[in-house]
Parts: C-alpha cells; structure tokens; sequence
C-alpha cells in the first residue's frame, strides 16, 4: 500500500509566540534565549539568520553578530501551552499522530487517500492551525519521515511541499548531504573527505562501501539517501511515564542522604530520557513514611530532560511534600507526560560549557554505563558514603546476574 507520511513542523516557534504576545516583534531580529553573556540562543527569527546566527550559539557572539538584533528571555509555559493547542487540533482530525518534539509533528494518513485527498486534506488541516492558533506552520507530505521532513524544510517559511509517491530519489540527488537529517558534523566531514557533497553521490555507491567506512549506519543512511524509509509514525503518548524508587534498609531523616538519592534517581532518569530521545513535562516525587502513609507530589513544567532543571524541580517539590518530620521509609521519582524530542538541555539558562559536557558525559556513558562517569560533587559525595556506595554496586551485580 502507498504510504502517506506528513511532517509540519511550527516556523521559528518561540519567536512566533512571542510575537502573538507583542506585534511589534514583526519584521525585527529577535533571538530568544538567556540575557547573560554566558547564555546561548534557543531560537531566532529569519530576519536574525540572515547575520548567521542560528540556535545553541552563545549569546555573545549572536549580539555581536547582530547588535540590533531584539532580546527576549522567553516563556517555557507559554510555549507548552501553545504547542499543546496544536497537537489537540492535530490529534483530534489525523488518525496517527507522533510528536516529534515540541514545534514537530508526523502524521500517517496512509489509507485516507481512498476517502479524501492526502494533499487537499493536509492543506486544510494547516489552514485550521493557522486559523485558531494564528501561528505559522509548514509541512511536507510524501511516503516517509525522511523524506517529508527534508521537505519541510523547502517548504518553509509557512508554505506546503508534496513529493510524490516514486519522485523520492529524484527529490533527493542534487541536495546536500547535511540535508539528511541522522548526518551529523563528524559524519559530514568524514564524507566530504571522501569527496562526497551530494545525495546522488551517495545513491550511486554500494552499500557495503557505506557499510565498511560507517558501519551499520552507513547502511542507514544509504538507504534515506535513496528514499527508503520503513520507520512508522509511533503515538507519543505510548510511553507515559519513567520512574524510580528507592526503599531504604533502615528508615531515615537525614536530608543529605535523602536529597542524594533524589539527585541521583533524577540523574540516570533524564540520561534515560535524553537516550530515547524523550522530554518530560511533569515531575512526581513520592514518599512513604514509617507509618507507611504515602504521598505524592507533582509539577507541571515545560518540556525538558534537562538534568541540572530536572534536579532542581524534583529537590524543590521534595522540601514542599516532607512536612510530617517522620521517618522515611521509601522516596520515588517520576517524569510523566512524555512525549519524543531531541532538546537535551535548557537552551534558556545553560551555558555552552554545560551543553557540551552534558553532551560528552552521555557519550560516554552510552558507551560505558551510567557509572563510568559522575560529576565531581557527586563523586565526593559517594565517597563520603560507603553504605550508598555498596547499595549502588549491589544493585548492579543484582541486574548483572539476571
């Protein structure tokens, strides 16, 4: 059966909720992100791209780059809210729905081409976002993710793309390798040493050639260079929840341990998180008394695996739930309200310094295990505990021997 995946995807978001709040951000380059020189860019507007300045940049130098250029801080919440109005609208008309991240969409509409027209009906479904949430969206409409993404990204700002059922590789050939979206910057410039610069070179190779200069993804990205996508649209909310707990041999008040334990249950959480690629938008922590009288408390917060706001929020809701001063005898965490995204930091507040050893510590622990790597508080800390430490390492031979 011929597929029908669409990709839309809401234009420069923040910037466009930030000027449904104030009109007079129309036309002028705003950069949305932290005020200190140690902040970094989480989004701008066209008008700001046109001096080459692009999100994750460090403030600093995007000032420089565009002196006039309009700051606004920015509003997690305003932007939850305004990204979950358009997946209500999105989910109540399209029968499969995966969010992608918070400004993403795909839609499987495959089998809808018998009853309505794929094309027309994409087309309307765009007019009624734009008509209720008066918010700018794009969208590209072929047989895969792949391909509907890349063209989402000609389709852009606020137009429409088709590319239709068998054009897919002729679309792709003169395009630049980077357009692919899993080629990330070493990959890239491991091709262009080989003097690889468009799809169609990679096209006409042998996959075993892409399989021996990049392994199994090479293979991957062979068969995306060529059109061939099989990965299905999977509902966002399959997944709901992620959680830990932890009950204590002998039942406690000391804070430091229990606000220790807090930290490092946020810790291996968020890696999870930022490993499936997932954002969290509701943090739960829980615990249980000697009484064994139990209690919960959540927080809505806007959509993140960041671990540095993740920690904060969960020790913060820990000091407002322990109000009894009983013994505790048991303490949870758990993010809720999951959705797919690939924002592994807080673009708002974190400093580039922080994004690229966020980033570093996952490599390795991907590669070696949650443990392998710690920061260095909480290395001191373990030391300075050796029932937590064995408690740790009797967990793990646990796992190791089921």
């Amino acid at each position: 059966m011929e597929r029908h995946i669409v990709h839309c995807d809401l234009d420069t978001f923040f910037v466009s909720v930030e000027r449904l709040m104030n009109s007079s951000l129309e036309g002028k380059p705003v950069l949305i992100g932290g005020s200190s020189d140690r902040g970094v860019v989480a989004s701008c507007s066209y008008e700001a791209r046109k001096f080459g300045i692009h999100s994750a940049m460090p403030m600093r130098m995007a000032r420089q780059l565009c002196p006039e250029a309009v700051l606004v801080k920015g509003d997690h919440d305003r932007y939850a809210h305004y990204s979950k109005q358009v997946t209500d609208i999105i989910s109540e008309y399209a029968p499969v729905v995966e969010k992608a991240s918070i400004d993403e969409h795909y839609l499987d509409l495959t089998g809808m081409d018998k009853y309505f027209g794929c094309w027309k009906w994409t087309q309307e479904l765009r007019q009624r976002i734009i008509k209720e949430t008066h918010l700018p969206i794009s969208f590209g409409l072929s047989a895969n993710k792949t391909v509907s993404k890349i063209a989402t990204g000609f389709a852009k700002p606020c137009g429409e793309k088709q590319v239709d059922f068998g054009g897919e590789k002729g679309f792709l050939a003169p395009l630049s390798i980077r357009k692919i979206p899993m080629i990330g910057e070493k990959t890239f410039s491991k091709l262009r040493h080989m003097g690889i610069d468009k799809i169609v070179t990679l096209q006409n190779m042998q996959p075993s050639v892409m399989e021996r200069v990049l392994g199994a993804n090479g293979i991957i990205i062979w068969k995306k260079a060529n059109g061939m996508d099989d990965s299905p649209v999977v509902p966002y909310s399959e997944r709901k929840s992620v959680s830990k707990e932890n009950t204590f041999e002998a039942d406690t008040i000391n804070m430091e341990l229990l606000k220790k334990h807090i930290t490092t249950m946020v810790e291996e959480l968020s890696f999870d998180l930022r490993k499936e690629g997932k954002l969290t938008a509701c943090v739960t922590i829980k615990i249980r008394y000697s009484n064994f009288e139990t209690y919960t408390k959540q927080l809505r917060i806007p959509y993140t695996c960041s671990q540095n706001v993740l920690t904060e929020k969960a020790l913060a809701l820990f000091d407002q739930l322990y109000s009894k001063r009983m013994l505790i005898r048991l303490i949870g965490v758990k993010f809720s309200d999951l959705v797919g995204g690939s924002y592994q930091i807080d673009l708002f507040n974190d400093a580039v310094t922080d994004i690229n050893l966020s980033a570093a510590m996952d490599k390795i622990r991907d590669r070696y295990g949650l443990e392998f790597v710690q920061r260095g508080q909480r290395v001191k800390e373990l030391k300075d505990d050796k029932d937590f430490v064995m408690a740790k390492v009797n967990r793990r031979y646990a796992a190791q021997r089921t």
